[in-house]
């Protein structure tokens, strides 16, 4: 099942994907989950009597409707970061684990709503990404067990702005404990830069608009993966290229932090350049060039956000 978040008439409320263009909303009752996190929490049970709500139920074509993001307010969004083999030459060095940094729910925003985007940002470049919707609470979990704790996939616009990078990167000496003398201490030259700005400004989080549930996806690596900047087709990917896969990177994240019901888990940019007019998505600069973007996975469906200047 296809299912998304929309709001109507002030209030969030799900829409479900009939056919390729059109969706229904089920109607309040009683007995069907009203928000997407309901959905989450009562799954499975509440797939099946969402399927029985659709009956006759007036259909919406799916761009009369105002998206918000599928799970609105997720406790957090974690993100994997370089974690696509395409692009591994350029990794001098690094961990052999995943590497992880917290998106806000505050950055997140729906399917054709505006990236809200200032000139002080600099460049903003998108990461067309597979996110995956946590089903059921996750900690210590095996790799083996991970999928378990899935409920769906859907799509992630992970934007970033290298200038805020810079800006926001210290080179300076840390302090650690002398080499064999704890008592004293020592200054190591390190360099740390911190994800808040760059990553985490309003709207850097476009997301849907769909959740594809997991027993749709046969295989989560194996999904074409497209970056379309102003109707151009900048990359063009497939999450076999993930380095760390979905099960390695929820037992990993869940042996340091509980994962919840509606976390998110962004898995890393498709970095692939489309053929010979492909550039790299580093290149399509936002603010300069402005909108719209759209990032579409192969059985998830189309993500598309204008941009707009404050």
């Amino acid at each position: 099942m296809k299912i998304g978040s929309v709001l109507r008439d002030g209030k969030v409320v799900l829409a479900i994907a009939v056919s390729e263009d059109e969706v229904i909303i089920p109607e309040a009752r009683d007995d069907l989950p009203a928000t997407m996190l309901d959905v989450i929490e009562q799954w499975p049970k509440a797939i099946s009597a969402l399927e029985a709500s659709i009956g006759n139920a007036p259909r919406h074509k799916i761009n009369d409707l105002h998206w918000v993001p599928p799970v609105p307010q997720p406790g957090k969004v974690v993100c994997i970061a370089l974690n696509n083999s395409a692009n591994k030459d350029r990794i001098m060095s690094g961990p052999s684990h995943p590497a992880t940094f917290i998106k806000p729910s505050s950055s997140l925003v729906g399917h054709g709503q505006p990236l809200r985007l200032k000139s002080a940002y600099g460049r903003v470049h998108p990461e067309p990404e597979l996110a995956v919707v946590i089903g059921r609470r996750a900690s210590d979990v095996q790799r083996e067990d991970a999928l378990q704790h899935v409920f769906g996939y859907t799509i992630i616009n992970d934007l970033t702005a290298p200038q805020m990078r810079g800006e926001d990167t210290f080179h300076y000496r840390a302090i650690h404990p002398a080499k064999g003398n704890s008592s004293e201490i020592e200054y190591v030259d390190s360099w740390v830069s911190y994800p808040g700005r760059y990553k985490g400004a309003d709207t850097f989080g476009p997301i849907g608009p769909w959740i594809v549930t997991r027993d749709e996806i046969a295989d989560p690596h194996n999904l074409a993966v497209r970056c379309v900047h102003q109707g151009r087709l900048v990359t063009e990917d497939n999450t076999a290229n993930l380095t760390n896969k979905v099960a390695d990177v929820i037992a990993f994240i869940s042996s340091y932090q509980v994962l919840e019901p509606g976390d998110i888990v962004a898995m890393g940019t498709a970095l692939k350049k489309a053929g010979s007019g492909g550039q790299a998505v580093q290149n399509v600069n936002l603010t300069a060039l402005g909108g719209p973007i759209e990032v579409s996975i192969s059985s998830i469906g189309t993500l598309s956000n204008p941009v707009e200047y404050r």
